[in-house]
């Protein structure tokens, strides 16, 4: 279920395709959104993992501690990717131009 931020909000703000540098514009968001979420989960999930995998005789080997953090890091870009924790969410709902209403 991999469901895009940006189209959430741009049918809920009623935004169309009718503006490709628009949409453009708000996909580069979204994936700038998730990047960062992604880069903060990071360091919250390797702090996760090193308390539940304890002292163990693979930690001396060579390149784990790597090949740990790589798998930390694409674990947060899933995770990041099917929504998070709601920190794109927020960003993107920031970056929204603000709503005017035309009145006189």
């Amino acid at each position: 279920m991999n469901v895009s931020l940006f189209n959430n909000f741009t049918s809920r703000n009623h935004m169309t395709a009718a503006d490709p540098a628009a949409l453009k514009a708000g996909l580069k968001n979204e994936k700038a959104a998730r990047d960062f979420e992604a880069m903060l989960l990071t360091p919250v999930l390797d702090s996760l993992q090193k308390t539940f995998a304890g002292n163990s005789e693979d930690a001396n080997i060579p390149g784990t501690s790597d090949y740990r953090q790589m798998a930390t890091a694409a674990l947060a870009q899933a995770v990041a990717a099917r929504g998070g924790i709601g920190i794109a969410q927020l960003i993107l709902r920031h970056l929204q131009p603000p709503k005017v209403s035309g009145g006189s």
